[in-house]
């Protein structure tokens, strides 16, 4: 007997999100995932002005602002086929790794860690002490957390003039030239950060958690001392959080944080093996989201938005996009999976991506990142250029790529006699949290979800929850 349950509201999720579960033999059969919340970003960006694009974008989200306003940045910057100065380059590396950061920070204290501290797992021996630091407002760890966290997002104010919706992201660099003052007040602070997590998070020095280099390395680096990430291992290990989540384990990552000759984290695909990206190759299906039927799926360069509030079939607004027809999953496990590190690569090895990996990825690129942050920092040579004009076309076209925290974020924009003509906007979670496209195949989450135990009337079980939170999912983003 097949047995239909919803689940939703989330807490602790940006933005709105509801599953149903098709549930058999005790196990979730089927699982399709609604973002019921739709925004029309899309559509008010059309008929603007292109420079508009970089007041409006940020407000999709509050927490991803940054990343928005540097897609578009890159977008418009793409059109106009101008390059940022080497400052200018800098304070977009600087900028968005500040906000990424914080994101990694806020959804592993904030997001999922909490959901340790719930009553059915009173019977595990970490259950105490994890209620006691994790639980939410009133556990040790947010109170150490938020204010380490705001002493470090001091940096937007230097860097950008005000976090969330700066308007210093530009096509042509940045608009808030550093003074050498500056620069060394950014460096305290960055410092200061850099104490917190080699104290807190992870009970060691940055660069000994970014060399590990697999699930051996770092099962034997959790005994070996104290530290946040151990207490989330050792979890994890309890709850064979390793085992959990898996999804299309296709990977996909634009490339981020652009340096003299590379990226430090590149772009690719890899499923079992690394493959060039080609963004040729994207299309959105709209076969089950509310969207008018445009036919075959749409590159976003010459998609379409157009909402149909009632259509046979349809459960998100969420679009489906997929690379060459197929699914991908999206984030910081993706990133550093593409980018070769070896602890990704080896955590997905045998058992595919899981809520274990995910979060592990997270907290390694906090790690690896802050370091790379003070070395441009030391970079910027104060009185030199930050940023140049962009000049004025009545036609053309561009796409920004980048990678937001929670993973590949694009932008295509088309200008027609000098007006936005059309806007296409590909988020993290709507890769991730996507419907089932025309060939009837799961969005990564749905995936992720199959398979988990679940009963047809009793409470759902916390493991449900592990694994939506594993994605780091922000909604408000998903649909425009």
């Amino acid at each position: 007997m097949n047995t239909r349950r919803i689940v939703g509201p989330f807490n602790r999720v940006e933005g709105d999100l509801e599953i149903t579960l098709d549930i058999a033999d005790g196990r979730i059969a089927a699982a399709y995932v609604n973002s019921p919340l739709y925004r029309g970003f899309e559509q008010i960006l059309q008929g603007k002005l292109p420079a508009d694009a970089l007041v409006l974008v940020p407000r999709i989200c509050g927490i991803c602002s940054v990343a928005q306003s540097a897609a578009a940045a890159l977008a418009l910057a793409d059109s106009l086929s101008i390059e940022a100065p080497k400052n200018g380059r800098l304070a977009a590396n600087l900028t968005l790794a500040t906000e990424n950061l914080a994101d990694h920070l806020t959804h592993f204290y904030l997001f999922f860690m909490p959901d340790f501290a719930r009553a059915e797992y009173e019977s595990r021996r970490w259950h105490h002490g994890a209620a006691e630091r994790f639980r939410a407002t009133v556990g040790s760890a947010p109170n150490q957390v938020l204010p380490a966290r705001a002493r470090f997002m001091r940096m937007m104010g230097l860097l950008a003039g005000k976090w969330p919706h700066t308007l210093a992201v530009q096509p042509g660099g940045s608009t808030r030239p550093l003074q050498s003052s500056e620069v060394f007040r950014l460096h305290r602070t960055l410092r200061e950060f850099r104490e917190f997590l080699e104290t807190v998070t992870f009970g060691a020095r940055l660069e000994e958690v970014a060399a590990i280099d697999s699930r051996a390395a770092l099962d034997a680096w959790r005994g070996k001392g104290g530290g946040d990430l151990r207490a989330f291992l050792a979890i994890a290990e309890d709850l064979d959080l390793w085992h959990l989540g898996r999804g299309t384990d296709r990977f996909m990552s634009y490339g981020c944080y652009r340096e003299e000759d590379r990226r430090l984290f590149p772009a690719g695909v890899w499923h079992g093996a690394a493959a060039p990206l080609d963004i040729a190759a994207i299309g959105e299906d709209i076969t089950h989201a509310w969207y008018a039927a445009a036919g075959l799926p749409q590159h976003p360069a010459s998609g379409s938005t157009l909402p149909v509030a009632e259509k046979e079939g349809a459960y998100s607004w969420c679009k489906a996009p997929r690379l060459a027809g197929q699914v991908v999953e999206t984030g910081a496990l993706a990133r550093q999976v593409v980018a070769g590190h070896p602890l990704a690569r080896d955590m997905i090895e045998g058992y595919g991506a899981s809520v274990a990996a995910r979060v592990v990825a997270r907290l390694l690129e906090l790690a690896l990142v802050l370091p790379a942050m003070e070395r441009w920092l030391g970079q910027v040579v104060p009185g030199e250029p930050w940023c140049i004009a962009a000049p004025v076309t009545d036609e053309t076209s561009g796409v920004g790529l980048i990678e937001a925290a929670r993973g590949s974020l694009g932008h295509w924009i088309t200008v027609r006699r000098g007006r936005i003509h059309n806007y296409q906007i590909i988020a993290p979670t709507t890769w991730n949290f996507s419907p089932r496209d025309a060939a009837g195949q799961p969005g990564a989450l749905e995936q992720a979800l199959a398979g988990l135990p679940a009963g047809a009337s009793e409470p759902l079980p916390a493991a449900i929850h592990h694994v939506v939170r594993s994605f780091d999912p922000c909604m408000v983003c998903t649909v425009h």
